[in-house]
C-alpha cells in the first residue's frame, strides 16, 4: 500500500461519524447492511449517511451492491487488512520491540 492511499483512508476514518459507520459495517460481517438498517443503527439523516458513505466508498474502505431496490453496504476487508498491515508491518524495524523479545524467549 502506498503512503498516499493509507493517508486518504485514515483521513476518511478520522471523522467520528464515518468511523461509526465503518465500525458498524465491520461488525455486520460479509453480509453487510442495507442502507436503511445502517441509518437506523447510526441514527443520522439519510443525506448525511449518503455523504459519509460516498467518502468511504471513494477511498475503497466500503463497497455497495444493489439488490433489487435495496443498497447493501459492506466493509471491504481486503482494504481494511491492507491498511492495518501498512500501519504495523514496519513495527520496531529500527529498534528492538519488547513484544519481539518476549516472543523469542
Amino acid at each position: 500500500m502506498k503512503l498516499e492511499e493509507a493517508a486518504t483512508q485514515l483521513e476518511a476514518l478520522g471523522n467520528p461519524t464515518r468511523l461509526r459507520v465503518y465500525r458498524a459495517l465491520v461488525r455486520a460481517g460479509e453480509e453487510g447492511l442495507p442502507v436503511g438498517q445502517l441509518q437506523d443503527r447510526i441514527g443520522i439523516a439519510a443525506s448525511t449517511l449518503s455523504h459519509h458513505l460516498h467518502r468511504l466508498i471513494s477511498t475503497g474502505l466500503v463497497t455497495q451492491e444493489r439488490q433489487a431496490t435495496t443498497l447493501i453496504c459492506r466493509a471491504n476487508y481486503v482494504a481494511m487488512n491492507g491498511l492495518v498491515g501498512f500501519l504495523v508491518d514496519e513495527c520496531c524495524l529500527d529498534s528492538q520491540c519488547i513484544g519481539s523479545e518476549e516472543a523469542a524467549a
